[in-house]
């Protein structure tokens, strides 16, 4: 087996400890929101949304890429044995994080009400955005444990820890709204969920890890010295992190601004359905940084190339088709849920996943590469163009459309830096995506949305029978299609097989599509030796 697959492979199994964890998370997570959709007024549901804007704002100059940098420096003293290094990492990251998170705390919460009432025009809202305010404070600890235990690949510790989380945030703000205290019982909620996982995070550190790396005195002077490499190489990534989450944040200030609470409900639900897609973008995301980080572009520059197209193709595979089909089964997906309240949220939910079709251009890889490349500056200038164009898509459109407006922008201003990104790896590394095989992926996925759509127009039932058989219709046309256009070979088949072989159930699921897949395969192959003849 070459190097490029036991990169695969050694990636499927971290990617699977990861999966897990997100599985199950995501199940609990999607039972309690749908609870709490449920359970919840429209314009309750909008303030808590609204509520958290401000925190996730003054939060995202918390970290200052320390979590990162915590996670390259972990991996990189274990390889060398160095112990105490490891806890001065450890003892320097938590306590700039948990420091940093107390002055925001602070800062958020004494602008709680000038935000409610200048630019929000929302007084209900400044109690709301206050009491959100701890969120900062709480979601430290958290951060930080979760930067270290990937350092130390300890992706079972992760999963354990976002478990936690989702069984918190699904109990706690669900029984405070069941109990009458509608937004303010979701906002304290979700505070009170992040307080618990803190402790989970913090017991798992030091039990799992820090107690075994041996005693060492880590003085003040300590602290502040191991600061430095760790600021030095995470500010560029805080920089574009900022710079990015500016502009998100920006998008949500202006619909707090200009948008009606019942639609930001609406705008709330919608939103909570695209994290299905984090089951299989956060685990290959978060394995593919050491994967790349493990490559020299000098000496295996083929191999860099190889392992990059493939990451794309793979993670196109699934994630297209996915999007896909949550686009055009969103309105039986809501009236599933919540029959026929969340009117607006179906045609949200459509637009709002969008954005996840621009993996066939490499958009989940291509920060990845960059990041365990050390391109961290260019990533961070890849943002400016991003900001330069969205600030004024946002102004002219959010106003006028609302919350469309605001989806439209937010998917409009990454473009120039995704086709930037591109031409860049290309130039320097000679890195470039298939966009022969992207397209064909594009186009069989094209092919089962149509069909779906044009089945669900004409045939009209239950909002559940319409899912069942819209989701059944949309993976057998694409099964077929795939292999039929080009989109997959038998040497992807066997390549998938190979990297998912050591996952046990996983790989047995697997194999009912893969097998599906053969099928029009030879069928093609056949077809072509004829021709051959």
């Amino acid at each position: 087996m070459d190097k490029a697959l036991r990169m695969g492979k050694d990636s499927a199994s971290g990617s699977f400890q990861l999966f897990i964890g997100k599985t199950v998370s995501t199940v609990i997570m999607a039972a309690g929101t749908i609870i709490l959709g449920l359970l919840i007024l429209e314009a309750d549901y909008g303030l808590y949304a609204i509520a958290l804007i401000p925190a996730a704002t003054i939060g995202l100059f918390q970290d200052w890429g320390v979590g990162a940098a915590m996670t390259k420096y972990c991996a990189q003293y274990r390889a060398a044995n160095k112990e105490g290094e490891l806890r001065q990492i450890i003892v320097s990251g938590l306590t700039f994080e948990i420091a940093t998170g107390a002055i925001l705390t602070v800062l958020s919460f004494l602008m709680a009400n000038s935000i409610a009432l200048a630019i929000f025009r929302k007084p209900e809202s400044a109690f709301l955005i206050a009491l959100a305010s701890l969120t900062i404070f709480f979601g430290s600890p958290y951060g930080a444990s979760q930067s270290i235990f990937v350092g130390f690949e300890r992706m079972r510790l992760i999963s354990c820890s976002v478990i936690c989380q989702a069984i918190a945030q699904c109990v706690l703000p669900t029984l405070l709204v069941y109990a009458g205290y509608g937004a303010c019982g979701a906002v304290l909620g979700y505070v009170f969920s992040l307080l618990v996982v803190d402790v989970v995070a913090i017991a798992l550190l030091y039990f799992a890890i820090f107690r075994k790396l041996g005693s060492n005195i880590t003085s003040n002077s300590n602290v502040r010295q191991t600061l430095k490499p760790l600021l030095r190489y995470g500010f560029p990534l805080a920089i574009a992190a900022i710079l990015g989450g500016m502009l998100a944040q920006f998008y949500s200030f202006m619909m707090a601004s200009f948008v009606d609470v019942a639609m930001i409900g609406n705008y709330k639900i919608a939103t909570n359905f695209p994290f299905l897609f984090a089951l299989f973008t956060v685990p290959i995301s978060t394995v593919l940084f050491p994967a790349f980080s493990k490559l020299d572009p000098r000496n295996e520059q083929q191999l860099l190339k190889t392992v990059f197209t493939a990451s794309v193709k793979y993670t196109a595979l699934f994630l297209v088709p996915a999007t896909m089909a949550m686009m055009v089964l969103s309105k039986p997906i809501i009236g599933t849920l919540y029959g026929e309240k969340w009117f607006y949220a179906p045609p949200f939910l459509a637009l709002v996943v969008i954005s996840n079709l621009f993996v066939i251009f490499g958009s989940l890889s291509l920060s990845r590469l960059l990041t365990g490349l050390g391109e961290t500056k260019m990533l961070m200038k890849l943002y400016m163009p991003e900001l330069a164009i969205g600030i004024p898509i946002a102004f002219l459109l959010i106003p006028q459309f609302g919350i469309p407006g605001k989806i439209f922008a937010s998917i409009t201003a990454g473009l120039p830096s995704l086709f930037i990104a591109l031409y860049w790896i290309w130039k320097r590394y000679g890195i470039r995506v298939d966009f022969r095989t992207s397209g064909k992926i594009f186009l069989a996925s094209s092919i089962a949305a149509i069909v779906t759509y044009l089945f669900q127009s004409v045939f009209v039932a239950a909002a559940w029978i319409m899912l069942t058989t819209g989701v059944i219709l949309f993976l057998a046309i694409y099964l077929i299609a795939t292999p039929l256009i080009g989109a997959i070979n038998q040497t992807d088949v066997n390549n998938i097989r190979a990297i998912f072989s050591g996952l046990g159930i996983v790989s047995k699921l697997l194999e009912i599509p893969l097998t599906l897949v053969e099928k029009p395969l030879k069928t093609r192959v056949a077809r072509a030796s004829k021709k051959q003849r």
